[in-house]
């Protein structure tokens, strides 16, 4: 195989089709310059070939990894797709030609620069998966939990066994609005959606309080003298802030509000029993 050939793959842009990709660049014993999604792709200086997706071929990648370097190593490939790495398709490539000649090794050859830069992306999108476990936030609207996340790389697929399983017998939505796509689930079905927009409806009176609550609750108890700006920001980025309610600064209450937080809350429920 020649290492480098002045082509430009296309392809539709599913993990399938970019398996198809590789599939092709075995093939014809070609390394093409740059594999790219065909709608992202304006004018290219380099021909161009679409590859069509090919779920026969995809499968055959599949195999041929787990066979000849491991099924870790095709765990890697499947977590490389979902990273933000500028390149990845092209970062996925090599990495897979690097193990067809080193096997199962390959997963230890950090010092190849295909292997390392996969590594870093996909420590980047596990680290980032990790952080948005904790930092979820779901409002409640007509007893659907909603949660909205602006996340660099494509984590719905990491976080979604996680919040199936919390929250098993509840129905919620994950909406990843850096990439047009919402977790739908209900007990016990989940499925990973594109959706083009989507806008939060109103709070009602129960969330709101339920909200304010929360912020008071955060703000009670944190210890003034142990204040750290840097050292938070260190721990939780300010990207994941706009969508923390306790970050929220129109939800700032004093400790003289409690009582009435309190009473607002005894008025809720009241409600509710009697609407039930």
């Amino acid at each position: 195989m020649s290492d480098r050939s002045v082509i430009v793959y296309l392809y539709d842009g599913s993990y399938e089709g970019l398996l198809s990709c590789v599939f092709e660049s075995f093939a014809k014993k070609e390394n093409p310059i740059e594999i790219s999604v065909q709608d992202a792709v304006q004018t290219s200086l380099y021909p161009t070939r679409t590859i069509e997706t090919d779920f026969a071929a995809a499968e055959r990648v599949k195999k041929g990894i787990c066979t000849k370097m491991s099924h870790e190593a095709y765990e890697w490939v499947r977590l490389g797709y979902f990273t933000c790495h500028p390149r990845k398709e092209k970062l996925i490539l090599d990495f897979i030609r690097v193990g067809m000649r080193c096997g199962k090794k390959v997963l230890s050859l950090l010092a190849d620069d295909s292997v390392n830069h996969l590594f870093k992306a996909i420590k980047h999108l596990t680290g980032e998966s990790h952080q948005l476990k904790g930092f979820v936030r779901f409002s409640v609207y007509d007893r659907i939990m909603v949660a909205v996340i602006e996340p660099k790389n494509f984590v719905l697929p990491l976080l979604a066994p996680h919040f199936c399983d919390r929250y098993a017998n509840e129905a919620f939505m994950i909406y990843d609005k850096t990439h047009g796509a919402m977790m739908f689930y209900r007990p016990y079905q989940s499925a990973i959606v594109p959706v083009e927009d989507y806008h939060e409806p109103e709070a009602d009176e129960e969330e709101q309080f339920y909200r304010r609550l929360w912020k008071n609750y955060y703000d009670s108890i944190a210890i003034e003298n142990r204040y750290n700006p840097k050292c938070r920001m260190s721990h939780m980025q300010k990207r994941y802030w706009s969508h923390l309610t306790e970050m929220n600064p129109c939800l700032s209450s004093t400790s003289g509000q409690i009582q009435s937080l309190g009473k607002q809350g005894e008025n809720i429920a009241l409600r509710n029993d009697l609407s039930e």
